[in-house]
């Protein structure tokens, strides 16, 4: 038994070394650049994890998953605002036009938000688009960041396509609430994202759960002081079931967004896979799992990644089950070539 929780106490460590790794800026500077070493010597466990460089390859790998019987998120990793130095800023600033123009406020914001309209125009347009509002300039203002994600939700509208908004840190959970309720007054195509290990989701869950919404649901990646927030384990399950059981009562689109095992099972047993509208995973995590889910015949969907600054998306997949460090190793050693063939 002192084994069991010796073990289980350096895993939950492990899993909180690699989200501080995560969010660190200066592991983040690092990996800005591709084609540096330490790029190149990582790549080929992001590739695992994150679908594509590139638009056109990336859609082309979402056109075999969608043949497979999978619907598809598409997200963007794009470089977090936050992440210029100020002397990078200065200088992208400078060489915007209008300083980012009408539609952006910083120039990082406006490409993203042009990524995800010429990701909208392929034909078939992606079902579904997921980011979180950082990419779209939540820290310099919510109206911003409301002002960027409009344009992607109307695009989508027109296309049949929805977004669903990730959920942050703490401390921006008001502020990616205020978006939400702002936006989905407006579009009926906005879903949003709960974190179960926040105390807090009991009540938002309550105030944003509406008949054919989307709420996805996770347990939630970023640490969190213990005050406000469960760590890994039994209760954070517990909690999750129960917040789905509540979601789906009052009529929303859940998204179980899990890769546990255990809990999907207890899910099965409440009842609850018939009534959520889908399993979600990210890309390379437990794709055999998700496989036979599909194969028995639930609507199964995969959260998948395209583009270049991947470093917090890969230690976020990492810290989910820190024993998944060998495989990124491995994939390393081996030079993983790309990330097709993973098992869907």
């Amino acid at each position: 038994m002192t084994g069991e929780l010796s073990q289980r106490a350096l895993m939950q460590a492990a899993a909180e070394g690699l989200r501080k790794l995560a969010a660190d800026p200066r592991c983040r500077t690092a990996l800005a650049t591709p084609g540096s070493a330490l790029y190149d010597l990582l790549t080929p466990a992001a590739r695992r994890y994150v679908l594509a460089p590139d638009r056109d390859r990336f859609l082309h790998r979402i056109a075999a998953l969608r043949a497979k019987g999978y619907l598809v998120t598409a997200e963007y990793a794009a470089e977090h605002p936050a992440e210029y130095a100020p002397e990078r800023t200065a200088e992208r600033v400078a060489a915007a036009p209008e300083h980012g123009g009408e539609h952006s406020g910083e120039p990082c914001c406006g490409q993203v938000v042009e990524e995800y309209l010429a990701l909208l125009s392929h034909e078939p347009a992606p079902e579904r688009l997921g980011f979180d509002l950082s990419r779209m300039g939540l820290a310099r203002s919510p109206e911003l960041a409301a002002r960027n994600t409009g344009r992607i939700a109307a695009a989508a509208a027109a296309r049949g396509s929805e977004i669903v908004l990730g959920m942050e840190g703490l401390s921006e959970v008001d502020a990616v609430l205020a978006v939400y309720r702002e936006l989905s007054a407006r579009y009926a195509n906005v879903g949003v994202t709960l974190q179960a290990q926040l105390h807090r989701t009991e009540q938002d869950a309550l105030a944003v759960a509406r008949p054919g919404r989307t709420i996805r649901l996770v347990k939630g990646a970023l640490p969190e002081p213990a005050q406000a927030a469960l760590p890994r384990g039994p209760a954070l399950d517990d909690r999750f079931l129960e917040l789905a059981q509540r979601l789906v009562d009052r009529g929303a689109r859940l998204s179980l967004a899990t890769q546990d095992p255990a809990v999907l099972a207890a899910a099965g047993e409440r009842g609850l896979l018939e009534r959520a509208a889908e399993i979600e995973m990210p890309h390379g995590v437990q794709p055999h799992l998700l496989r036979r889910y599909r194969e028995a015949g639930r609507v199964c969907r995969i959260h998948t990644v395209y583009g270049t600054n991947w470093w917090p998306h890969l230690m976020r997949r990492l810290a989910e089950h820190p024993p998944t460090v060998l495989s990124a190793l491995a994939d390393i050693g081996a030079g993983r070539a790309d990330a097709e063939g993973i098992g869907y």
